[in-house]
């Protein structure tokens, strides 16, 4: 039967209870045995649950990958120590371990092909898509996943549907991979690809380099996917073929090897004709222009030489990060500054994606180029970012960043303004003091680059409800607090500043809870109130803090229009329950219930009941019926046994 890349990958890494799987299809709940799964400054706390299910020993120490990239400015003592426990545990189970400097996670896993072409790999960190860049299928897990894989080789996974991308024509100069994928957010903004696999394909995948490809793939989290997979094709294999070279000038590596690498070119991973796929979508690359996102949301894109007319000042400069701090991009930064210097009232900071690559651009005279305009250094890691260290966003300041998130208050303040870019609109912006343009684009066509494709759906009928487990709920009623925003993200419920708390108490992360997201929320809510919000809930970081708090909070439950799939699995593996009902979400707004307001308690009480699989609510004085998405038997499971830990303790016990 025809299957499309991502089924195929998939199938590569199904653990086997005897036979062979003939057929993988979107929906299907597989057990998969990841290559690898990497774990950064979050390893901390992913031991303590690894300890938590009683595990002794990692199972097989060549699968997990440590590298420490968040934190890296922090040099307190009480920092150091947890680096140095960190060590410690890697050292004492065989685990190959990168410490801080090395570079920022994921470019660690594809410069030593830990990422590598034809794989299924895992990262507790929600940007470790961008392993599709070269052929991988990644996917971000959760901590409690993570130890369970360290414990037992494998996770759970539910096959996402897939959404086909076709990409025609050229890039122009000037135009660049992160304004490809600024478009296809800023296009396609009406969750076309939420909690799908995407697969790139076309004559234009060819004339994108391999680093253009990662950072498309890099950000396909910020579109709501959860993988974004480019094929494995003639540029990926000289671009390993040149690793290979680099890499074995002394030694045979592990990984990237001529071996490894006839391999895989011997039989290239390839979808099947007629295989089948959820949506397409096509974008011809020679009609993308220089776009920015923002400010503070990354689906909303303006033309650079829109907002150039605009003469938008800027404070600060950033290029950083895992999709845009490669030497490709450090180059084009270069060759913009070179000569000029940064204007007054703006700081610029650098850090390379890894410290290969700051040696790299410190050899071409590209690092040096950038400093000597006035930029300022710092070390390989995430930084500001996540906001990290020096050179954050004060109260008042707009920034122009080649990262990949700019949420409010993810960068520094929540009252401040943030815009994503290419590398060359900050550079260039960095030098003017305003965002602009690095060269005119007077030559752009104000058309519309790309469009949805008709592909048919089924209707849904015939739908069969699953049973519910045993101790598993069949109904539940309180009232509900809504919060009428879409795309309520993992910062807004858990603010970044408390993420590497490590101390935090369950309880005190419920303190805490969507404070960043409204200041007043508290003041709406009590314990035992149903959470309902708008579409994609919980979308941005993979932090597993933000279902936890709500959690212990008191919130039973949260129901929304819809969900992203990462704080989803965070919330069964935390053994809580998230429920979509966009038919109730969109009834609501056609009410007015929100009030223009990001929070607010309206007099309605919610009956749920969960053998049916819907919710009954008395809506302008009728009681009212609608559908909940059923949940699955396995995720039913998690909830009843109280999270993934408890789940993994009772198999494994005795």
């Amino acid at each position: 039967m025809s299957m499309n890349l991502v089924e195929k990958l998939v199938q590569r890494a199904i653990v086997r209870s005897g036979g062979t799987v003939s057929k993988v299809t979107a929906g299907d709940f597989v057990a998969v045995r990841p290559a690898h799964v990497l774990t950064h400054d979050n390893t901390a706390p992913v031991i303590q649950k690894f300890k938590t299910i009683g595990a002794q020993k990692v199972k097989d120490p060549k699968q997990p990958v440590f590298v420490l990239d968040h934190n890296v400015q922090d040099k307190s003592e009480k920092n150091l120590a947890k680096y140095k426990n960190i060590q410690d545990f890697a050292s004492q189970h065989g685990i190959d371990f990168y410490p801080a400097g090395r570079g920022i996670g994921h470019q660690v896993m594809v410069e030593e092909g830990y990422a590598f072409p034809g794989s299924f790999v895992v990262g507790s960190d929600s940007h470790s898509n961008m392993y599709g860049g070269v052929g991988c299928l990644g996917t971000p897990v959760v901590r409690t996943d993570a130890a369970a894989i360290w414990a037992t080789e494998q996770t759970w996974w539910q096959v996402p549907p897939v959404a086909l991308v076709r990409l025609e024509g050229k890039l122009r100069p000037g135009v660049t991979g992160k304004d490809v994928i600024i478009t296809l957010c800023g296009l396609f903004n009406s969750d076309q690809v939420l909690n799908h696999a995407v697969e790139f394909v076309g004559e234009g995948v060819k004339s994108l380099s391999v680093d253009e490809r990662l950072t498309i793939a890099n950000m396909t989290t910020e579109w709501g996917a959860l993988a974004g997979v480019f094929p494995v094709d003639k540029t990926t294999v000289d671009w390993l073929r040149a690793r290979e070279k680099r890499l074995n000038k002394r030694t045979d590596h592990p990984r990237l090897n001529a071996k490894t690498i006839d391999s895989l070119e011997s039989d290239l991973p390839q979808s099947d004709e007629g295989a089948q796929y959820a949506k397409e979508m096509v974008l011809n690359l020679d009609r993308v222009q220089p776009h920015v996102s923002g400010p503070n949301h990354v689906k909303t894109m303006q033309s650079v030489r829109d907002i150039e007319a605009k003469e938008v000042k800027v404070n600060k400069a950033y290029l950083v990060s895992c999709v845009n701090s490669r030497a490709e991009d450090i180059k084009l930064a270069a060759e913009i500054i070179r000569g000029n210097k940064v204007a007054p009232g703006v700081e610029f900071y650098v850090a390379a994606a890894s410290s290969e690559v700051q040696a790299e651009t410190e050899a071409s005279g590209d690092w040096q180029d950038l400093l000597d305009a006035g930029a300022i250094s710092l070390p390989p890691g995430c930084g500001p970012c996540i906001g990290l260290g020096k050179g954050l966003l004060e109260d008042g300041e707009v920034g122009i960043s080649a990262t990949n998130r700019n949420f409010k208050g993810r960068m520094g303040s929540r009252n401040a303004e943030a815009y994503l870019a290419s590398p060359a609109v900050v550079a260039a912006s960095a030098l003017k003091g305003y965002i602009c343009a690095p060269r005119s684009d007077s030559g752009y066509e104000d058309t519309t680059p790309g469009h949805m494709v008709e592909v048919p759906v089924s209707d849904g009928k015939g739908q069969t409800l699953p049973p519910l487990v045993h101790g598993f709920p069949t109904g539940l009623q309180a009232p509900m607090v809504f919060c009428d925003e879409d795309n309520i993200n993992t910062d807004g419920i858990y603010a970044g500043k408390y993420t590497y708390q490590d101390g935090m108490t369950p309880e005190e992360m419920g303190v805490v809870a969507m404070d960043n997201y409204d200041p007043d929320f508290n003041s709406f809510h009590s314990e035992g109130d149903i959470l309902v919000a708008g579409f994609n809930f919980g979308t941005g970081s993979s932090r597993e803090q933000a279902a936890t708090a709500l959690k212990y909070k008191g919130v039973p439950l949260v129901i929304a229009g819809s969900f992203s799939a990462t704080y989803v699995r965070n919330a069964f593996n935390n053994g809580y329950l998230c429920l979509e009902s966009p038919k109730f979400v969109s009834a609501l707004r056609d009410m007015k219930t929100g009030e223009g307001k990001l929070t607010v308690r309206p007099e309605i009480d919610i009956d749920i009941d969960f053998r049916s699989w819907s919710l009954t609510a008395n809506l302008n004085g009728k009681d009212q019926t609608f559908a909940i998405a059923p949940v699955g038997e396995a995720a039913q499971e998690l909830v009843v046994a109280g999270g993934l830990e408890a789940w993994v303790k009772a198999q494994t016990a005795g």
